[in-house]
């Protein structure tokens, strides 16, 4: 072999191992997206569930009117709304795009009344 086919072989080599080492790296950097984005999406179903509930205990006849509920409702909600600037990260994920849209219209229509009954 001449000096020009093992340098050539070296270079080959390497390219080939760093091509493969992107693709690993890539590969992992992939997963772990994936892995945030199933996270937050779940960490938004559980406040939205729980947003819901407080709304729900709040227009008890018990506690309605209830200045901590009120107080503790609108927090949920500005946190809800927070949460929904990460929508872009757990929608790389989404499985069903319809199912999403209901929860969106369900959590607006929530805001909405929320709102009105806080203002």
């Amino acid at each position: 072999m001449s000096k020009l086919e093992i340098i050539l072989l070296c270079v080959t080599f390497l390219s080939v191992a760093f091509s493969v080492g992107v693709f690993v790296y890539a590969r992992a950097c992939i997963s772990r997206l994936l892995f945030v984005s199933e996270e937050l999406r779940d960490l938004n179903a559980m406040i939205n569930s729980f947003a819901n509930h407080l709304k729900d205990v709040y227009e008890l006849d018990s506690f309605y009117g209830d200045s901590t509920l009120q107080s503790l409702l609108a927090h949920a909600i500005s946190f809800n709304e927070q949460m929904d600037t990460f929508e872009f990260i757990y929608s790389i994920t989404e499985e069903d795009p319809q199912k999403t849209e209901e929860e969106e219209e369900e959590t607006e229509d929530l805001y909405e009344d929320t709102e009105e009954e806080i203002s």
